[in-house]
């Protein structure tokens, strides 16, 4: 099977689109084919499907799951096919969210901004006597910690918290360094039988801004997140102590399209 894709890289979250289009059911196997080439370094990968009236795009990733820097990407590769030129607005179709999604991109500059999904909800659980935030944004969840080694056997201990959860189509744990001020995520994609350490994480990057936001009654609350491939900045819009808009945002550039085969 030969394939056209192309390699994004949102703040490191190295991302690679498939433009051939591809059926649900071969995408999660495909993906699983598509990172282990080691040529593209892909953390994850979408598929760029058929768009539909009244959006720019339509994108949904391997596993089903939302991803904000995929998203991110997505809406910097749709600006680029479409000629636009300086700062544009666009508004997407994206796996994991219910609503079409704006992202702000800025061509000169090569940033994009996303809007975020909402948190259904962030409260306090404890691992292996590690107090965190776990923090619920619908199809995707994160369980912020500090000053934990990150580890992929803290992760399998707090896995068991996320089976609780309904309609997870991944989840992540996010280790922050209080000294460093860095964070460290690894993500796992069920589907798509992935766990890995990514170079940078959106969603858990919001996530984090939401979880250290706790206590703030109204105003915004943002944060550059250092990871270790990139930085994102994650914002928190908190009215009445409720969280009422969110973004992430960063650089992110694209490689030419090349053809693979699988």
């Amino acid at each position: 099977m030969k394939l056209k894709v192309l390699r994004a890289d949102p703040a490191g979250n190295i991302t690679l689109f498939v433009l051939d289009p591809v059926g649900k059911a071969q995408r999660g196997k495909l993906a699983e084919r598509l990172m282990a080439l080691s040529r593209f370094q892909a953390e994850q990968v979408g598929y760029v499907c058929e768009t539909a009236d009244g959006t720019d795009g339509h994108m949904e990733m391997a596993g089903g799951e939302f991803c904000g820097n995929a998203t991110r990407a997505f809406g910097m590769l749709m600006a680029k096919r479409k000629g636009l030129h300086g700062r544009c607005r666009l508004t997407l179709e994206v796996s994991g969210c219910e609503k079409n999604v704006g992202v702000e991109v800025d061509l000169d500059n090569g940033t994009a901004r996303a809007e975020m999904p909402l948190p259904l909800f962030a409260r306090k659980e404890t691992v292996g006597g590690v107090s965190g935030t776990l923090v619920h944004l619908g199809g995707i969840a994160h369980f912020i910690v500090e000053d934990v080694e990150p580890s992929i056997a803290f992760f399998l201990a707090a896995e068991p918290m996320f089976f609780a959860l309904e309609g997870l189509d991944a989840y992540g744990v996010m280790f922050h360094d209080s000294k460093t001020h860095r964070m460290t995520p690894l993500v796992k994609v069920p589907a798509a039988n992935s766990l890995v350490w990514e170079g940078s994480c959106g969603s858990g990057s919001l996530a984090s801004a939401i979880a250290q936001s706790e206590g703030m009654s109204d105003g915004e609350f943002e944060r550059d997140y250092i990871q270790p491939a990139g930085t994102v900045r994650a914002t928190a819009v908190r009215k009445g102590g409720e969280v009422v808009a969110a973004y992430i945002g960063g650089s992110v550039t694209l490689d030419e399209p090349v053809e693979v085969e699988i």
